[in-house]
């Protein structure tokens, strides 16, 4: 049943997102009265503690968490809200205790989970229970798109409740640096990118590129590998016909060596801000983050198109590569009205809209306004529903691949950082690939 489960999530995971995300009002949209009760959370409130675990512990990801847990008790003022965050790039740390806490009995409130594969391992392990009832009440496909509801469901269950979408192949760029080092376009390719490089490094910037821990590598490698693969190719690594050691693949480590070659020395430990503050401060030209880096800029009183900008990363197609924040509701847990309020609330217009203003995401809902959003934002939801955008999943946030595939791919990944050696980065990749593609 789990090949088969699986099997199910990685084809929901490979369709294109319609055009409807976060960008106004949507001709799926039902009209009624349903519409509005849907998206205003309950008032009162269950009751107790609902400890919400997270990775959203430092920079613009705790300001969000910040700005939730502030509303959360405006509207559930019967509930209290306990704050579980773990630091630790994209979750690594937070994601070996939670499975240490579900091991042994001790499931929090609710935990954070990305939207996709990621959350085939607990719901094998009977970790999570389903939340279609919560997801019908906060509006379901009259508010959240059907292929978004679909990279949710497993054999006709939704096991989460999303919160928001992010896209994680961006490139962030100082405009300042760029100017000096005579880059005045944007690039329509990974080698013209590099070729950038070379010349901020050629103006007296010592790293071009800024990166941080492992997983922040993954995110730059597969941001490479998509421009360069295209939608269609890209998707098919995760299905049991992808080819891993295709040219293709082979070019873009080549490719990623090189940007490696133009960065700063990182640790595995170092966490995404320092590498985003980088080019915030000058230091560097580059940096490859999702779109919580809006927010890092931001709070660095830096400004969007002055200080700062942004571009996907430059290739075959126009990318979009996809992940979105969710939430679950654990087996077992001590408070499950508790956290039923929670589930409530993160997936209400409200909270979508205080929360992804804050954190630089944009809502899953169909019925917030994009005003009021930061001009990045609003950008990001007009090319998301763009026809010409193509949607891929992340591999460093859980969306393409399970829990244990990831944690290989990030393992080979750190090997190669300090061994530089493609053949077997290839082996490694190839051998994960047949361990785990169905």
């Amino acid at each position: 049943m789990r090949g088969k489960r699986l099997a199910a999530l990685a084809t929901a995971s490979l369709l294109v997102l319609s055009g409807t995300v976060a960008c106004g009002s949507s001709s799926s949209t039902k009209a009624g009265s349903d519409e509005t009760s849907a998206s205003t959370p309950k008032a009162g409130g269950a009751g107790g503690t609902v400890g919400v675990f997270t990775w959203w512990a430092d920079g613009s990801e705790k300001k969000g968490l910040d700005a939730l847990e502030k509303m959360f008790k405006e509207k559930y003022p019967n509930d209290t809200f306990q704050n579980l965050a773990v630091a630790g790039g994209s979750g690594s740390n937070a994601k070996a205790k939670l499975a240490s806490d579900l091991k042994n009995g001790n499931p929090p409130g609710s935990f954070q989970g990305h939207a996709g594969a990621e959350l085939m391992d607990y719901i094998d392990n009977d970790q999570v229970e389903p939340v279609d009832s919560i997801i019908k009440e906060v509006g379901g496909e009259s508010v959240f798109p059907k292929t978004l509801l679909d990279r949710l469901t497993v054999d006709g269950h939704i096991y989460s409740v999303p919160v928001n979408v992010h896209r994680a192949n961006v490139v962030w760029s100082n405009t300042a640096v760029l100017k000096k080092a005579g880059v005045t376009s944007t690039p329509k390719s990974v080698d013209e990118w590099l070729a950038d490089m070379a010349k901020v490094k050629a103006s007296g910037v010592s790293t071009p590129l800024s990166i941080g821990g492992t997983w922040t590598q993954t995110e730059l490698f597969e941001s490479i590998l998509a421009s360069n693969l295209g939608a269609d190719e890209y998707n098919k690594l995760f299905t049991k016909d992808g080819k891993w050691d295709s040219d293709g693949v082979k070019a873009s480590i080549e490719q990623y060596k090189k940007a490696l070659s133009f960065a700063n020395t990182a640790s595995d430990g170092d966490d995404w801000p320092n590498a985003t503050d980088m080019v915030a401060n000058g230091k560097a030209a580059y940096n490859v983050m999702g779109d919580w880096a809006v927010a890092q800029f931001e709070m660095r009183n830096k400004t969007y198109k002055t200080d700062w900008d942004a571009f996907p990363m430059p290739g075959k197609e126009n990318i979009f590569d996809f992940l979105a924040d969710s939430f679950t509701l654990p087996t077992g847990t001590k408070n499950p009205e508790g956290t039923k309020d929670w589930l409530r609330f993160v997936g209400s217009k409200d909270a979508q809209t205080t929360f992804n203003k804050v954190k630089g995401s944009i809502p899953p809902r169909t019925d917030i306004s994009p005003e009021g959003f930061s001009p990045y934002q609003q950008s990001a939801m007009k090319d998301f529903k763009s026809p010409d955008t193509k949607i891929v999943s992340s591999i460093a946030h859980g969306a393409a691949v399970s829990l244990a595939w990831s944690s290989e791919i990030n393992t080979a990944m750190s090997k190669y950082y300090q061994d530089k050696n493609s053949a077997n980065l290839v082996s490694a990749l190839v051998a994960s690939h047949g361990k785990y593609a169905q």
